[in-house]
């Protein structure tokens, strides 16, 4: 599996796609996304088409920007992780990662991979003024070693669902499916305090549903920079 694993990155790295300009062009990417029946579950919120910086490489929905910043411009699915490591592989150097619209994921599970290796990697996470991360997209901002936002960014949080549609209320406090986020959030750098605190406020919102925040009230609930500038 580990082999098959490379070969698929490797692919991936060659695969993806150079952009004529170096400097940052803009296209409209659409929001519009499919069900993942064999992934851990959708969670994302669509929300109005955006334009998007199109930058230098892509690699599903990331995109390099230069050698040291790369951006994230649509859902995550459960090819995600492998597009996040062949980026890494070919921009080594990336040490920010701008998070300009960012609805959520197609994989719960998945989504999980790419905010670990954001975290081991060092990489920053910064949402500018105008940006907005919705949903499973706010576990990967979670996961920058330092977090900032613009304090008027956008932010949106809601209970997760599986495949056969449970959320997290429908599953035992100490289950295996609650406990492995509350880990997840500890090892972004969340305290447990933190960690259960911010879990809760997400699943006190439907799944169907979306709260939505600033930069300045998600710091509230989590350590991030919100100073202009």
């Amino acid at each position: 599996m580990r082999s098959l694993a490379a070969l698929v990155v490797i692919l991936l790295a060659f695969a993806a796609r150079p952009l004529a300009a170096q400097e940052i062009a803009y296209e409209q990417v659409s929001l519009e996304s499919t069900h993942d029946t064999d992934g851990g579950g959708e969670r994302f919120v669509r929300a109005r088409t955006a334009a998007v910086p199109a930058g230098i490489a892509a690699y599903g929905p990331f995109r390099v920007l230069d050698q040291a910043r790369a951006a994230l411009v649509d859902v995550t699915d459960a090819r995600s992780p492998a597009a996040f490591a062949a980026m890494m592989s070919a921009f080594p150097q990336i040490a920010l990662l701008e998070m300009v619209e960012c609805p959520g994921t197609e994989d719960d599970r998945a989504n999980l991979r790419p905010g670990r290796m954001i975290r081991a990697a060092g990489i920053a996470t910064y949402v500018p003024a105008g940006g907005s991360v919705r949903s499973g997209g706010v576990e990967l901002f979670l996961a920058g070693a330092h977090r900032r936002a613009d304090p008027a960014a956008e932010f949106a949080v809601h209970a997760w669902a599986d495949v056969d549609g449970r959320e997290a209320g429908d599953y035992a406090a100490t289950s295996p499916e609650n406990a492995k986020y509350l880990a997840y959030y500890r090892q972004m750098g969340l305290s447990d305090g933190e960690a259960r605190a911010f879990y809760a406020m997400t699943n006190s919102v439907p799944h169907n549903d979306a709260r939505w925040l600033s930069g300045r009230e998600l710091a509230d609930w989590v350590r991030i920079d919100t100073s202009e500038g």
